[in-house]
């Protein structure tokens, strides 16, 4: 299996795992100030919404990779 057909194989997963889980989060972790002992950390919940027409267009490309990328001119 060469590169071209495994980045399309991993585009159209990746296009429709954004389209099931539209949306994705994860913890940012700061850190606030350290006054002797103690240290202060703040902890952010940040939520990332993935569109709509960047799953299926990562579909549709990774699809033209699949058909179209290992044919030779």
């Amino acid at each position: 299996m060469n590169i071209i057909k495994m980045a399309a194989i991993v585009l159209i997963i990746a296009g429709v795992l954004g389209l099931v889980y539209s949306s994705f989060s994860y913890t940012k972790e700061t850190h606030g100030t350290t006054v002797g002992p103690v240290e202060l950390s703040i902890k952010d919940n940040q939520i990332v919404n993935v569109p709509v027409w960047a799953g299926v267009g990562a579909i549709a490309i990774g699809g033209m990779l699949l058909l179209f990328g290992s044919k030779r001119v």
